[in-house]
């Protein structure tokens, strides 16, 4: 869980293809061992800091060989962007029929009843950290290339992620606690620094 939740604070919401080709199980082995490591340094106190530096290529390699399992049912090909200067992108092809059904909306202005099929949703914004609370600023997003409005993101997202305690799903604009006593993340161009 741990795991995916570093990975889905690095995306907030998560090229296929292009990360694809970069996967390696190598780097999937990377990251694993370096959130086992941020994992065990967060469960015991200690007044020394760490700082675990992640790459863009282990998170994507993550997400093709090992996030399968953790990922909603109708969410494939992940893929992270790390764009630097705190900015991040993410990817992912959404069955955006479920988002749609699960509305049932019958308003003709409802824009989700005209969006069928998988489709790729894109998003990027920044990615603000500090005293162990996250916040992510969107700047844009896309449904099969064409851009959309944050209200359009924020009902796929909130489909994908509503839990017994979260029956609303995450909202775009909520504050998040970081996992592991992590302080901050500090995203520099193809890469994050974890730091505790």
């Amino acid at each position: 869980m741990l795991l995916w939740a570093a990975a889905g604070a690095l995306a907030s919401v998560t090229a296929g293809l292009e990360a694809d080709q970069r996967a390696s199980k190598r780097d999937a082995e990377l990251l694993r061992q370096k959130v086992a490591t941020i994992s065990a340094h967060g469960e015991r106190p200690s007044k020394q800091g760490r700082r675990t530096t992640v790459t863009e290529g282990e998170v994507n390699s993550y997400l093709v060989y090992d996030a399968k399992p953790q990922l909603p049912a109708g969410v494939i090909e992940p893929a992270v962007t790390i764009l630097g200067t705190g900015r991040l992108s993410g990817r992912a092809v959404v069955d955006l029929d479920a988002v749609r059904h699960a509305r049932a909306s019958q308003s003709w202005f409802d824009p989700t009843n005209y969006l069928t099929g998988r489709l790729p949703v894109s998003a990027t914004g920044r990615l603000k950290t500090s005293n162990g609370v996250g916040h992510f600023e969107l700047e844009s997003a896309s449904v099969g290339g064409v851009p959309v409005p944050k209200m359009l993101l924020q009902e796929i997202v909130s489909y994908y992620t509503r839990t017994p305690e979260k029956p609303s799903g995450i909202g775009l604009d909520d504050p998040f606690a970081l996992p592991a006593r992590i302080r901050e993340i500090q995203v520099e161009r193809g890469q994050a620094i974890i730091v505790q």
